[in-house]
């Protein structure tokens, strides 16, 4: 069964950081494309970063760019978001989610994606 789980959400203050990690099971994780998303109250679901499964390179939305990094471990199935500065806009639930043969790290709309997590909540306080 696929599943994708997210952890590391919480209350953090403007400025702090957080890690977050998603951890793949019952798919390739290897042969995956992995993308974060997130989405605020009120707005639609929005691309984050993503990494290619071949290459093992990124990209960031410009609203991260310098702040947010995803990287992967594909000995853990793992992928993370490693988020520092973090500012109050920042406030939504993240989602990982999984693209088959995503060989490069580019930008994905949702309907691109394959496979999703439940989701993450991170809220950072003013």
């Amino acid at each position: 069964q696929v599943q994708l789980v997210e952890s590391g959400g919480g209350l953090v203050q403007a400025g702090g950081s957080l890690r977050l990690s998603c951890a793949a099971f019952g798919f390739s994780f290897s042969n995956y494309g992995m993308a974060w998303f997130r989405q605020a109250p009120g707005k639609e679901r929005e691309f984050v970063a993503a990494i290619g499964w071949g290459s093992g390179s990124t990209f960031h939305a410009d609203s991260v760019k310098g702040r947010f990094t995803i990287s992967r471990d594909n000995a853990k199935n793992t992928v993370y978001l490693q988020m520092n500065s973090l500012k109050a806009e920042d406030t939504a639930v993240y989602y990982c989610a999984a693209k088959r043969w995503g060989y490069s790290g580019i930008y994905y709309s949702p309907d691109d994606m394959d496979y999703w997590g439940k989701g993450t909540l991170v809220t950072v306080s003013s």
